[in-house]
């Protein structure tokens, strides 16, 4: 801030800095969008769409290809937590390096959040990865995309929040999409198990929390995403650590990896790395376009991932799957309206019916002249 004073008149003048100015010094302007080094900033609006949507397919497709291609190891599935161990550890390594580049590298957040942030984010990957032993791969996807049931519930009997139509009806399509997907893997799938659905259940509900505490941790102390991944995944992987040595699970699945290094460790590095370049790519949408493309967007590759998954990876196959799928896309596109009704504009069944009655009325004095 700037003080200026005259001898003619006697007053101040008082500049107020831009907000460039007070930005972080790490950031160099407010409109830059940096994804992997490169300023999105420079590109005109489409180019930008396409080199986010194009990273958020690429990356995003490869990671759920490599997730299912390291559980179909025979033999891997009940080390489900082990690989989340390597991913966090991974994650840390990313995070660490990320940290580096750029010029404030304080910790701003205070560490009881990040050990409440580590504990959450535990629970939704372990959990997550760990359901993979027992549900199809589809059927975690088809979950994923429902994590708006446990935060309607969470908001319903937390905060007592009163839901509209378009949010009730949204749970109500999700619901029975997933009671019918899961119908559907139990009828075909061979080895289906129950205990996968509570699984990937606790797991969205951890997710359902995570993104309010993030989002209000990051707002208040100003918190940089790679400090949140830096101090959140090496304070999980302790916790995860600490957790096989107690259950004595880290030994067994140190030896099965160390007998199929390339399929474990190798995909495992190349399935954290392509999650953490998706999640940037994500990051990136959301900022220039909103979060109504995002969604769009992240919802078109969970579908392609499930059309991929069933194109790689032998596995029975119903219809059932398809409908039920639609009645959960379904759900989503009235999440999606519901936060956006200023800016989507469907047409009402009163105005449909009215303009209908009028064009018969038109063709009628058409014919009759």
């Amino acid at each position: 801030m700037d003080l200026k004073f005259t001898s003619s008149r006697k007053y101040i003048s008082i500049s107020v800095p831009s907000k460039s100015q007070t930005m972080s010094p790490h950031i160099k302007s407010v409109d830059d969008v940096v994804v992997l080094g490169m300023n999105l900033s420079k590109f005109n609006k489409p180019t930008q769409f396409f080199i986010c949507v194009s990273g958020v397919f690429m990356f995003y497709l490869i990671y759920g290809y490599l997730q299912e291609l390291i559980f179909s190891v025979e033999g891997f599935k009940a080390f489900g937590w082990y690989l989340t161990l390597m991913q966090f550890g991974f994650y840390s390594i990313f995070g660490l390096i990320e940290l580096q580049l750029i010029q404030d590298k304080r910790r701003r957040i205070p560490g009881k959040t990040y050990m409440i942030i580590a504990f959450l984010t535990v629970g939704t990957m372990g959990l997550s990865n760990t359901s993979l032993g027992y549900l199809n791969y589809p059927t975690q996807v088809i979950f994923k995309c429902c994590k708006l049931i446990p935060v309607m519930i969470g908001g319903v009997f937390i905060q007592g929040k009163r839901y509209n139509i378009a949010d009730v009806s949204a749970a109500l399509c999700m619901s029975l999409g997933l009671i019918w997907f899961t119908l559907a893997d139990s009828t075909v799938a061979p080895n289906f198990n129950f205990t996968g659905v509570v699984l990937i259940s606790l797991a969205l509900c951890a997710d359902a929390v995570i993104g309010n505490v993030q989002e209000k941790a990051m707002k208040l102390h100003n918190g940089s995403n790679s400090e949140m991944v830096l101090y959140s995944y090496s304070i999980g992987f302790v916790y995860i650590l600490f957790g096989l040595i107690c259950t004595s699970g880290l030994s067994p699945a140190v030896t099965f990896c160390s007998k199929h290094p390339v399929q474990t460790y190798g995909y495992a590095f190349l399935f954290s790395l392509t999650g953490y370049f998706g999640i940037s790519f994500v990051l990136a949408l959301i900022k220039i376009f909103g979060a109504l493309l995002a969604v769009t967007v992240t919802t078109g590759r969970k579908a392609m991932t499930i059309v991929l998954s069933f194109l790689f990876f032998a596995k029975p196959f119903t219809l059932q799957y398809v409908w039920s799928g639609l009645l959960v896309v379904l759900g989503i596109f009235l999440n999606v309206y519901s936060k956006n009704m200023d800016k989507i504009k469907l047409p009402l069944l009163h105005g449909l019916w009215k303009k209908n009655g009028e064009e018969r009325k038109t063709r009628t004095l058409s014919q009759t002249v």
